[in-house]
């Protein structure tokens, strides 16, 4: 089974920047972050395929970006110029090209505040 593990959250500023890191076991499955904010519903952030197409949240394009490195099966999410409302929960997600079966990693949080 898919092992997804993540890392990188923390406490920043308004404007600040924040790196967001998640290891997956394969590198043929399409891969996206989502996020989580208290009494909402798990949103889309970003979402990258194996070949590197990606697809951005209208409210993050233009600051986040997501990447990743086949070879070392790791995917990222490079936040900046972070706003308040980004405060939630970002998971990682990865989803198997046919079958469509998908994974969760546990979650890390990023709370954006003065």
């Amino acid at each position: 089974q898919v092992k997804l593990v993540e890392s990188g959250g923390g406490l920043v500023q308004p404007g600040g920047s924040l790196r967001l890191s998640c290891a997956a076991s394969g590198s043929i499955y399409t891969m996206a972050w989502y996020r989580q904010a208290p009494g909402k519903q798990r949103a889309l952030v970003a979402s990258i395929t194996s070949g590197g197409d990606t697809t951005y949240a209208a409210s993050v394009k233009g600051r986040f970006t997501i990447s990743r490195d086949n070879a070392k099966n790791m995917m990222y999410l490079q936040m900046s110029n972070l706003r308040p409302e980004d405060t939630a929960v970002y998971y990682c997600k990865a989803t198997h090209p046919w079958s469509q079966s998908f994974y969760w990693g546990q979650g890390t949080q990023v709370t954006v505040s003065s």
